[in-house]
């Protein structure tokens, strides 16, 4: 196989980012061939033209897919990665940015000289986009330079406690992933999950080792809207409850049913999902919040049936609407 890693590059009106980002990958120090593969998801903005200037200013590295309709996430980044000529892929959001230069070379040596491991992620940063400064996470897991992929299962698919692998941070082997593609592509590929990287960590997971460096090599943007981070309580409770589905269908899958961890993280996201639901002040995501936490079988906490029960009464739902907007007023003036 041909010694090339592949960069997966999915964006949508990234004007303000894109150029970062590509100039982050562009400054990869790697004894391996590297190319860029960007799929522009028929942006709105100026997107589709800076990513076009730099396929014309290097050709022999950038590969660019202008899509005519906009396809999603979903296919916008599995049709790149099946595009993909490298041996090993790695992944950089539109608006995100590698900060380590030797970020690829060092995990290429990883897997080069562990055949058992599957994947390798690193430390990254927030990335505060309104302030410009970076910041480490609160820790996590405690990480070990290698682990049994399956240990990891339970949290990487509920993530509870921390994100146990940013896929941006990722070096993985395309072999791999190709063969859980084709036993089970439903699982990528269903749109309604709403996000491709759950998917991936648990794939290598369950085949391999997963190794980690703690080099901070990523700095994750935040402070912006993005698919993850919306202030719209509608188009918030489509994305918890896409990613929630997929966390479910990964339990079911993987038989993670009754891990204390799992029953933690359905009963979390309820919550989480039902509070869209009100704040959003509809009572169609009112009954479907409902029916989703039914068919994770998830045992309603208090808070969930407090909730509920207010937003029976229409009366009840907008005076407590009204205080909310009250108490948030208050914490704000008290700052």
């Amino acid at each position: 196989m041909e010694r090339k890693i592949s960069v997966v590059v999915v964006t949508y009106n990234h004007e303000q980012t894109i150029a970062r980002a590509l100039d982050s990958i562009l400054m990869q120090q790697c004894s391996w061939a590297v190319e860029i593969v960007i799929g522009e998801d028929c942006s709105t903005d100026n997107t589709r033209a800076i990513c076009r200037q730099y396929q014309q200013q290097h050709p022999d590295k950038i590969r660019l897919f202008c899509h005519s309709e906009n396809k999603g996430v979903i296919d916008n980044y599995f049709d790149c990665l099946l595009e993909c000529k490298g041996k090993y892929i790695a992944d950089c959001a539109g608006d995100d940015f590698w900060v380590d230069p030797l970020k690829l070379e060092k995990e290429k040596n990883i897997l080069e000289a562990h055949p058992e491991v599957t994947l390798v992620h690193t430390a990254w940063n927030y990335y505060d986009e309104v302030a410009k400064t970076a910041r480490k996470p609160a820790i996590g897991l405690l990480r070990q330079p290698f682990t049994e992929g399956r240990q990891l299962l339970a949290d990487i698919i509920t993530q509870t406690d921390f994100p146990v692998i940013h896929l941006c941070t990722s070096l993985y082997r395309k072999d791999v992933f190709l063969q859980a593609y084709s036993e089970d592509t439903f699982m990528f590929r269903n749109r309604e999950f709403g996000c491709e990287d759950l998917a991936i960590a648990a794939a290598m997971a369950v085949s391999g080792h997963i190794a980690y460096l703690p080099d901070i090599t990523l700095n994750y943007s935040v402070n912006h809207p993005s698919v993850s981070f919306c202030p719209d309580d509608a188009r918030q409770f489509l994305f918890v409850r896409r990613t929630t589905d997929l966390s479910y269908y990964l339990s079911q899958k993987y038989h993670l049913v009754n891990a204390p961890k799992l029953n933690t993280f359905f009963r979390q996201r309820a919550f989480t999902l039902t509070m869209h639901a009100f704040r959003s002040h509809s009572e169609a995501l009112r009954d479907e919040a409902k029916r989703w936490i039914e068919k994770w079988g998830v045992a309603p906490t208090w808070r969930v049936g407090v909730v509920q029960s207010i937003m029976k009464s229409k009366g009840c739902w907008n005076c407590a609407l009204a205080l909310r907007k009250l108490i948030v007023g208050l914490k704000h003036i008290g700052r």
